[in-house]
């Protein structure tokens, strides 16, 4: 008998855990260990006075202003815009700057733009042709959207007319157009906390957005009453405005490629815009003259909307309806005010009715913000219902992850883009469609495409609208943070709807060879729906769900949030604050998902059932004996017995020995004298220790992962017993500190709690990418594979049920017999 005071475990089957030697060593050899704890500051950009280490601003920190009064006037007849903009441009940075940098974003639909003559025909990229993976070989195909978008850029001018630079009083300035860019050269350097003004003189010709698939344009609709028709313009993106000059990057002068959006300067807009007379202008800011184009009745209504429970039709659909009939030579100008914005967008058509109502927030800031939606007809009653009240709710919840709505307005414009964001103002895309009564319907699909558009584009006024990140940079910062609220919102509204936050919606993308790390710049991504809206979604989602909690990163994503409302955070200010306001050290989880492709997948290879120990031989052997008996019996032995076989002691019982009737488990008294000896050796606290876990007689057991994927997370398991009752447990990512790719766990349980099942990630939680190895014992488990597949005509997609109820059921055509 061993007489050392150690306590050791050990397996029926003789094998003595402990005696495993580093288990620090199992599958790692020399040379091939990669930390994938180390600290993330190796890759961060070292804190400064601009940018602390808490990753929030510094006690230098700085950013410019720009302030534009513009006047511009919209030809309908041509779908052209010409403006006049008055620029006041203020130096905030240390720095002096003999030239400052313009966004042209117009010119990227000039022929000789980078975006057009780079693009790759049939890759991945602009919307349009695209070949899948492994087709590199079949006939290259181009798509009448294509050719329509070719055919529509060859038969317009497209681009900006710069007429004029000029210094403010009316002197040239000298000018230089890079693509989607101008450099304007000062006549001396601007100094720090110094301010310039200057003036440009442009115009161009508005896109069709349908032909294009821009972020702005205009549609055309013939078939309304009105000779030649209407349209509806969403103008964007549209008049020459400052690039960011910041102290991570100096000018953000990257070309304009179509992808990578921008990031802009805050400061106060005065636009003056001149439309037809029957026009509904739809614009970020307030209204500064509602009396000079809005009638009396207009304008109470507008004043009743303001404490109405429900939207108030400030423009009624008959009304609309009567303005799409007449036009009119006549012009009005409207004009909008809007301080500490970083761009300016605008709408405007005959066509729109417009709903409002006034959302109650309370607080010292903007009690009260006037929610509003502008649509046609073609809206219907899914934008009456449903586009104003979305607005709301994305409102009460994004103010509760963030900071109260800071500004008057908040709009929903319908037209020909699908869904994009500017302050105060988004343009989204889904309508009803014209029945052949006459009627107005949808599908459920586009139900929920409304919502979830709205949500997400009135969210982005939030993120990068007021939270100013680099979107030309990183476009996961705001589209992904804004994809992770929406998702809170959207599940708020209705969880039924599949919002693709889960982190079950990323697991196809994170298995696929398409794919970059989301740190990867915006223009380079592959992938960028997955990449930069559903992977860093759901990788927040595991974040507050499985790692941190709701609490702590509720409050560490607040103080992000109030932290940078309208300032520029980098990535690095995002993931510091949320370690240092969470006090969770996060470095891997950064490391893992935003800078690598590596995958979740956890496999649970073994489970070892234990047993204490008694160091008593009468208990002890008897044990050993009884497992030796329950091991399966030999295949030969069997049969011999099932053929009557007898064994030779029992032809010749009379040779047996001592051995014939005592086996190896027999318990001497030179064991039991050994045993005493041992207990008399145990210190008081030890033979306290072992006479409780003897008395517990607990189940120990040892269970085995690999890590696959290769991406480090916590383990989350559920436990079946035998009684059929289960228990949740989890394991820190920290398990994986030492031994990246392979770990042991021990579980203990009570006596009567006898394991007879394990299962990793039982709610797909994780993401992990293979269930199939997530059991042990292992399962026959249904498939990932989609329940469903998409159907080979449109109108099954939709499946408008609203229209298809009302179809008559056929009767039976055969005649039924009286016999």
């Amino acid at each position: 008998m061993k007489t050392n005071t150690s306590i050791l475990i050990a397996a029926f089957a003789t094998l003595v855990f402990s005696s495993v030697t580093n288990a620090s060593a199992i599958n790692q050899t020399k040379g091939n260990f990669e930390d994938r704890f180390r600290q993330l500051d190796e890759v961060l950009p070292t804190p400064n006075v601009y940018r602390n280490a808490a990753g929030e601003p510094g006690q230098q920190y700085w950013q410019q202003k720009v302030d534009y009064k513009i006047k511009v006037s919209l030809d309908e007849q041509k779908r052209r815009l010409t403006g006049h903009e008055k620029i006041t441009y203020h130096n905030n940075s240390p720095y002096r700057l003999k030239y400052l940098w313009v966004q042209l974003d117009q010119n990227i639909f000039k022929d000789d733009s980078i975006a057009n003559m780079a693009n790759n025909f049939g890759g991945v990229g602009r919307r349009g042709p695209y070949t899948k993976h492994g087709d590199e070989n079949k006939p290259a195909k181009i798509s009448l959207g294509e050719l329509r978008r070719q055919q529509f850029m060859m038969d317009n001018e497209l681009g900006y007319e710069i007429s004029a630079v000029t210094d403010h009083r009316g002197k040239k300035l000298s000018f230089t157009i890079v693509g989607t860019q101008m450099r304007i050269d000062l006549p001396k350097p601007l100094k720090s906390g110094d301010s310039v003004k200057f003036a440009i003189d442009f115009a161009f010709n508005i896109v069709e957005e349908d032909a294009v698939s821009a972020r702005s344009g205009y549609e055309h609709f013939a078939d309304d009453p009105r000779p030649g028709g209407n349209d509806i313009f969403l103008l964007a993106q549209w008049f020459p405005r400052l690039h960011a000059y910041t102290d991570y990057e100096a000018w953000t002068n990257k070309e304009f490629l179509g992808r990578g959006e921008f990031t802009l300067e805050f400061g106060d807009y005065e636009v003056e815009i001149d439309v037809p007379a029957d026009h509904i202008v739809s614009a970020t800011g307030v209204l500064t003259n509602p009396k000079d184009v809005l009638s009396k009745t207009q304008r109470n209504r507008l004043k009743a909307a303001k404490t109405a429970k429900r939207p108030v039709f400030i423009v009624t659909e008959e009304e609309a309806l009567e303005n799409e009939k007449a036009g009119t030579n006549k012009r009005k100008t409207w004009k909008f005010k809007a301080e500490n914005v970083r761009d300016f967008a605008w709408a405007s058509s005959r066509k729109f009715m417009w709903d409002a109502r006034g959302y109650q927030q309370g607080g010292e800031e903007m009690p009260v913000v006037m929610a509003m939606s502008f649509y046609p007809k073609e809206g219907g009653d899914l934008w009456k219902k449903y586009s104003t009240e979305s607005v709301i709710h994305t409102m009460e919840v994004y103010s509760r992850f963030s900071f109260d709505y800071p500004y008057p307005t908040a709009q929903s414009v319908n037209g020909p883009v699908g869904g994009m964001e500017y302050p105060m103002i988004t343009f989204n895309g889904p309508r009803t469609e014209l029945q052949d009564d006459g009627t107005r319907t949808y599908s459920q699909a586009e139900k929920r495409f409304l919502i979830g558009v709205v949500l997400h584009e009135i969210g982005h006024i939030y993120f990068p609208m007021i939270v100013n990140s680099d979107e030309r940079q990183w476009t996961w910062m705001d589209e992904g943070l804004n994809s992770f609220l929406d998702g809170v919102a959207g599940r708020e509204w209705d969880p039924n709807i599949p919002w693709g936050v889960e982190p079950r919606d990323i697991v196809g993308y994170m298995k696929s060879e398409n794919q970059v790390p989301i740190m990867t710049q915006s223009d380079s991504v592959l992938n960028l729906g997955p990449n930069a809206y559903t992977k860093p979604a759901a990788a927040l989602n595991i974040l507050r769900e499985v790692i941190l909690g709701r609490e702590l990163f509720d409050f560490a994503f607040k103080e992000f949030s109030e932290r940078w409302r309208f300032k520029r955070p980098t990535p690095s200010d995002f993931f510091r604050t949320m370690e240092e306001a969470s006090g969770v050290d996060l470095d891997w989880f950064w490391r893992g998902w935003f800078y690598s492709t590596d995958q979740v997948d956890i496999s649970i290879d073994k489970v070892y059932q234990m047993r204490l120990d008694t160091y008593d031989p009468d208990i002890d052997f008897s044990r050993q004996r009884q497992f030796e008996q329950d091991k399966p019996s030999s295949l030969f032995v069997e049969r011999n017995k099932a053929e009557g076989k007898k064994l030779w002691v029992e032809l010749n019982p009379d040779i047996k020995d001592f051995y014939d009737d005592n086996d190896r488990f027999t318990v001497t008294n030179k064991e039991r004298n050994e045993y005493k000896e041992f207990l008399e050796s145990l210190k008081p606290w030890e033979r306290k220790t072992l006479a409780r876990a003897l008395e517990e007689d607990k189940n120990y057991y040892v269970l085995e992962f690999s890590n696959i994927g290769g991406l480090v997370m916590p383990i989350l398991l559920e436990l079946t017993y035998e009684d059929g009752s289960k228990e949740s447990q989890y394991i820190p990512a920290e398990i994986w500190r030492r031994t990246p790719k392979h770990v042991r766990k021990l579980i203990v349980t009570d006596k009567d709690k006898v394991l007879t099942n394990v299962v990793v990630d039982p709610g797909w939680e994780t993401a992990d990418v293979d269930v199939e190895n997530n059991h042990y014992p292992r399962s026959i488990i249904p498939s990932r594979v989609e329940a469903y597949k998409k159907a080979k005509s449109k109108d099954k997609v939709k499946r408008d049920i609203m229209q298809d109820i009302k179809t008559e059921l056929k009767s039976d055509k055969k005649e039924v017999s009286n016999d």
